[in-house]
């Protein structure tokens, strides 16, 4: 059925459709209309699962643990501040290998307090041992939801799936959703094998000590390793059913490209239109979008970008102290490939706290980098106006 929705719905009915049994969940803006629709659901009949209703995001996880550790398939979802009250029950899910997934619709942290897009929150998550999905559409919000629930069931990790702040959660789009048969056809039943079952009760003990804890959270990154290879299976999967097909990662006309650009989420989208520009200019342009972020596809970046002349990695989001953090996962990949493979590498960190990312200034960043007059250090703010930017990139001032 083709309809239009919202991020936010397209995300809610994913989660109907996947017959999700818990949901555990605080309202936060941008997130706060997706869980008003899945309490709407519930509240209708339509979605036959239990909401808890709680007093804080870190409650909201603790009862998402609480549900999947009895073999229930659990959802939440939240923002910003949210996600970083929760901090200390994201290890507690991951350590657990339990398979939940929640939905963060990224949106920059304070002070100063902003609504808008900003991967912060997100990334500031990303040693908690949680996947990492980031989407560019509607439509993948949806789809990548319902293949989360497959992915996260097989190799009992916890998974974040990505959405910007406005630019994609409050954005009406033409959604098709599948069959409900087709989504129980693709979903397996979930059955965790340390649950606890009443029927056949244990004592659990919490307590690791030296001998132990380390081999525990090694078979932690056997299962993220794991699951590079389950997404993409999972992901051809779905296109079989549906004719939408993911991978780890996405290229636009890269094949043939010299200068390449790396963003992720709904800039990427954008970065189209700037590509197509350039390549009308005769600049052998490229964009490789990274879909999944944890467990990071290495490899699959390094078959990418291995031989490009340049490329340009935009970040919405910074680590500060050092540079965009998709930037450094980039530059780390591409450290294993030989020298003469190697391209030069530089960074934009755009976009903070929602400020618009058009096609006009990517392609500004290109021609930067294709013209090697990006400034040192390797990562360039683009923090000021854009006539100001042009001005300072001609005079060769980076900001």
């Amino acid at each position: 059925m083709r309809t239009v929705l919202k991020g936010n719905s397209a995300v809610a009915h994913a989660v109907r459709m996947a017959r999700t049994q818990v949901i555990s969940a605080y309202p936060i803006t941008p997130q706060t209309s997706m869980v008003e629709e899945l309490a709407d659901m519930v509240a209708a009949g339509e979605l036959k699962a239990r909401f808890i209703k709680v007093e804080s995001e870190h409650s909201a996880m603790a009862g998402c643990v609480a549900a999947a550790s009895v073999g229930a398939r659990t959802f939440t979802a939240t923002s910003s501040h949210g996600l970083a009250l929760m901090h200390e029950m994201l290890h507690w899910a991951a350590g657990a290998r339990l398979p939940l997934v929640m939905v963060d619709v990224n949106r920059a942290l304070g002070p100063g307090w902003n609504l808008w897009a900003d991967q912060t929150d997100s990334l500031s998550q990303r040693d908690t041992g949680w996947m990492q999905l980031y989407c560019q559409s509607g439509q993948e919000a949806f789809d990548s939801v319902i293949q989360a629930f497959e992915v996260s069931q097989r190799v009992f990790l916890p998974i974040m799936v990505l959405l910007d702040a406005f630019f994609l959660s409050h954005t009406y789009e033409d959604i098709e959703l599948p069959e409900q048969e087709l989504v129980d056809r693709f979903l397996g039943p979930l059955r965790i094998p340390h649950a606890l079952d009443l029927s056949h009760p244990a004592s659990l003990g919490p307590m690791t000590d030296s001998d132990a804890y380390m081999e525990f959270r090694g078979k932690i990154e056997q299962a993220h390793q794991q699951a590079l290879v389950t997404w993409e299976e999972v992901g051809r999967a779905w296109g079989e059913l549906t004719g939408r097909s993911y991978g780890l990662v996405e290229e636009y006309r890269n094949d043939d490209a010299e200068l390449t650009l790396v963003a992720s989420s709904t800039p990427a989208l954008t970065a189209q239109v700037a590509i197509d520009s350039l390549r009308a200019r005769g600049i052998p342009a490229g964009l490789l979008r990274l879909r999944l972020f944890r467990p990071f596809p290495a490899e699959s970046v390094r078959r990418a970008l291995s031989g490009k002349k340049a490329v340009v990695v935009l970040d919405r989001n910074c680590s500060f102290g050092h540079h965009g953090i998709f930037h450094q996962e980039v530059k780390s990949a591409l450290y294993e490939l030989p020298p003469a493979r190697q391209p030069a590498v530089r960074g934009i960190v755009a976009g903070l706290g929602g400020r618009d990312i058009t096609p006009e200034a990517i392609e500004q960043m290109l021609l930067l980098g294709w013209n090697r007059q990006l400034p040192q250090p390797s990562t360039w703010w683009t923090s000021v106006p854009e006539r100001e930017q042009a001005e300072s990139a001609a005079g060769g001032k980076g900001r």
